[in-house]
């Protein structure tokens, strides 16, 4: 295997995660972009689970978000978005990154549809998940990205369910206060590696010459 296999979906936060990671660090992968109404056997044949993404490598598969990310910057971290960081900005990033897998998410989920979910309205959801939006507008206030002043994997981890949280409704995003979770979205969606990230790709078939990610 020449190159490590990264199974994705182009709108997937959690694969939105992973190739941000991957382009981040300066890597070039296979990628086999999938339909998840149609899911192919070689992704169901190396992990049951067949959740995207998936990642294979020459020594395992490696199917959490969270983990490819961090394999990619353990390969080679050129602008410095994981090994430099401190023990303590490291559990700091694992922390927001757990926050955002879990109670951000489940708000998210929610929110975005709220039809299958009727216990409460939208509004309540949205309130659930504006807890977050609250924290992370308090650390921007005083600091360019969630760690500092340079971005992290802090950044491209928790930004892609910022944005889904967003497009539910970006017109009251746009006119909440929230100026500089705000600002902070922008820069993201506004950069040369968000175009990069959210290239469109057909879907993969085996037979198929091979899609490299980045694009060389």
């Amino acid at each position: 295997m020449s190159l490590p296999v990264l199974y994705s979906f182009r709108r997937c936060p959690y694969a939105m995660r992973a190739r941000f990671a991957i382009a981040a660090a300066g890597l070039q992968v296979e990628l086999r972009e999938v339909l998840l109404k149609d899911k192919p056997s070689a992704l169901l044949k190396i992990s049951p689970k067949a959740t995207v993404p998936v990642m294979q490598t020459a020594e395992s598969v490696i199917d959490e978000s969270r983990d490819i990310a961090l394999w990619a910057f353990q390969q080679q971290d050129p602008a410095g978005f994981w090994q430099p960081l401190s023990e303590t900005a490291q559990q700091q990033t694992l922390n927001l990154i757990a926050e955002t897998d879990g109670e951000f998410k489940n708000a998210l989920d929610r929110y975005k549809y709220a039809d299958r979910y009727p216990e409460q309205s939208p509004l309540a959801y949205r309130q659930q998940g504006e807890q977050f939006l609250q924290k992370l507008e308090q650390i921007l206030s005083s600091q360019s990205f969630l760690l500092g002043n340079q971005p992290t994997l802090a950044d491209i981890a928790v930004m892609p369910f910022i944005r889904q949280f967003v497009m539910v409704d970006p017109d009251w995003f746009n006119n909440a206060n929230y100026p500089q979770l705000q600002r902070w979205l922008n820069a993201f969606l506004k950069s040369a590696i968000f175009k990069q990230v959210m290239q469109h790709y057909p879907q993969w078939q085996p037979e198929e010459e091979p899609v490299l990610f980045p694009k060389s």
